[in-house]
């Protein structure tokens, strides 16, 4: 048995973000906030009271901004008035509330084989991850649901069962670790970036057009019964084919034009979505 826990060096510590005082919500409650700052991002998502759950991803230390400075509740409403004005404005005194939870670490945890005599391995005891995909339960389901239409295949043949969940399965848990690292990358860093949201307004666009072709990464993963691990590889394939169509001349005053999106069109033509 092969087993390995992986730390990455950013922890996480969650905040309360109160309801107003009629018991509204003092954001968008269907969207999920997103603060990103290069190396470190704060997000929130609403709860059904009004209130927000937020939570603050950043290096534990050796960086400009860093969980191991915050040692002081001045130093905490320093930080965030500084680093996130418009969130300090919505929580004056977010530096009362920093001790409510903990500082927690992120991990992945990997292994092999998921299977030996009468025990499989499911959810987290094969594939915990972290949180950027936002897939960590679904993936455990989607277990349970692959064992099953197994069974059923072959007749509950629990050794035919087991080899061919963990055959079909591990594939799928590497590529869902794989997935929500890079898309922690996305979230802290990429979505500020001009040219990153330009890319995917071209990839709505055409998926729109071609829905055939073209199906962005994070429908793949989020709204489709495709395989992480073929949604990891297409998106890699999709990754090349739009560094392409970036790196054309003058890309941001014409990438809605028929040239673009016929471009597009012949380079995607191996895609069956």
């Amino acid at each position: 048995f092969t087993y390995s826990q992986n730390y990455i060096e950013d922890g996480y510590r969650e905040l309360l973000l109160p309801a107003n005082v009629d018991g509204s919500y003092k954001m968008d409650k269907n969207a999920l906030h997103i603060w990103p700052r290069g190396r470190f991002m704060l997000i929130a998502l609403a709860n059904e009271d009004g209130s927000f759950t937020c939570t603050l991803f950043m290096p534990y230390e050796n960086d400009r901004y860093s969980f191991d400075q915050l040692t002081s509740k001045e130093k905490v409403e320093e930080f965030f008035k500084e680093v996130f004005p418009d969130f300090y404005t919505m929580m004056p005194h977010v530096a009362d509330s920093w001790e409510d939870h903990p500082l927690s670490s992120l991990a992945i945890v990997r292994c092999k084989p998921w299977h030996a005599g009468k025990v499989a391995l499911m959810g987290d005891a094969a594939h915990a991850t972290v949180p950027f995909y936002g897939q960590g339960m679904n993936a455990g389901f989607e277990d349970c649901r692959v064992l099953f239409e197994l069974m059923e295949k072959h007749q509950e043949n629990w050794p035919a069962v087991f080899e061919e969940y963990s055959k079909v399965r591990k594939p799928d848990g590497d590529a869902l670790q794989d997935l929500s690292l890079d898309n922690y990358l996305v979230m802290r860093d990429y979505v500020a970036d001009p040219a990153f949201i330009l890319r995917k307004k071209i990839e709505a666009k055409f998926s729109e057009l071609y829905p055939e072709r073209w199906m962005p990464l994070y429908s793949q993963v989020t709204f489709s019964n495709i395989r992480y691990s073929d949604a990891y590889r297409q998106g890699q394939v999709q990754n090349g084919i739009m560094d392409e169509i970036m790196a054309l001349e003058n890309i941001e005053h014409r990438w809605e034009s028929d040239e673009v999106m016929g471009l597009l069109y012949e380079k995607s033509a191996h895609f069956n979505f």
